[in-house]
């Protein structure tokens, strides 16, 4: 308990999966959050699923899609620790099938962003001392995936861009780290989301298939036999925000049950 006592953190796509489960886990250990999503209901719930248990947390509407949005965010903070850019968007579909409002439609809120809260919140970041971003990027952004070109182009763009502005704060001296993790198959909304136009499916049946469909192909494709949870991911997070990293940046951590491995 208490490795992130004292600090500051912002939780991006904090509605629901690895967002939440990050938020809960950072909570846990004495940070204060700030939740934030597009998706109100579900970042009002992580805000009092984390107060219900102690904690603090404050949760603001978001699109990180809007340089605007982040400054309001921001704007009412005097200091800052922890950045987890984790909202994201996923769509199927053959690059021949694309249309170009999908493919931007990822790449806007995958990686701008990524570099509008970057960007904007780094005085903040460096004012604290010991700032640490952790970029969410995937497996998808270390190799190719048939059908999920716009998400893999994003995702790989995400980890380079962690790796130059890890290396321009070094440089810079101003203390803060930036790494990233890619995640592989973790059971979360985004499964189902993902072949459905990047939309939730209003009826519940199909969800549930969705998710069962989804669910027998990580076995498949995943050396430990099964999906991951979000709360393994919250434990790399809570791990790369905390002094235990603190040699740590540049880098990525892949949590993906040994997809990489071979």
């Amino acid at each position: 308990m208490g490795r992130l006592s004292g600090r500051i953190a912002l939780v991006t796509g904090a509605a629901s999966g690895i967002g939440r489960s990050s938020a809960i886990a950072m909570a846990r250990e004495g940070a204060e959050l700030i939740v934030t999503d597009v998706d109100a209901a579900g970042g009002l719930q992580t805000r009092d699923m984390i107060v219900s248990t102690g904690g603090r947390a404050v949760f603001h509407l978001h699109d990180v899609t809007r340089e605007n949005a982040w400054a309001q965010v921001l704007s009412g903070l005097g200091e800052l620790h922890v950045l987890v850019n984790n909202a994201g968007h996923c769509a199927a579909a053959p690059l021949s099938e694309m249309p170009y409002e999908l493919w931007r439609r990822q790449l806007s809120v995958n990686l701008d962003g990524v570099y509008f809260g970057v960007k904007l919140a780094m005085p903040l970041l460096a004012k604290s001392g010991k700032g640490s971003i952790v970029n969410i990027s995937s497996v998808a952004g270390l190799k190719g995936i048939a059908g999920l070109s716009g998400y893999c182009a994003s995702k790989a763009a995400v980890r380079l861009f962690t790796k130059a502005v890890a290396l321009e704060c070094a440089a810079a001296g101003n203390k803060v780290r930036v790494n990233a993790i890619c995640p592989g198959a973790i059971e979360t909304p985004i499964w189902v989301k993902m072949g459905n136009g990047g939309a939730l499916p209003s009826d519940a049946k199909r969800y549930g298939e969705a998710m069962e469909t989804a669910r027998a192909a990580s076995v498949t494709a995943t050396p430990l036999g099964h999906a991951g949870a979000p709360s393994d991911v919250a434990s790399g997070v809570v791990f790369l925000a905390s002094d235990e990293s603190s040699f740590v940046t540049g880098t990525e951590l892949i949590i993906d049950g040994g997809v990489m491995a071979g």
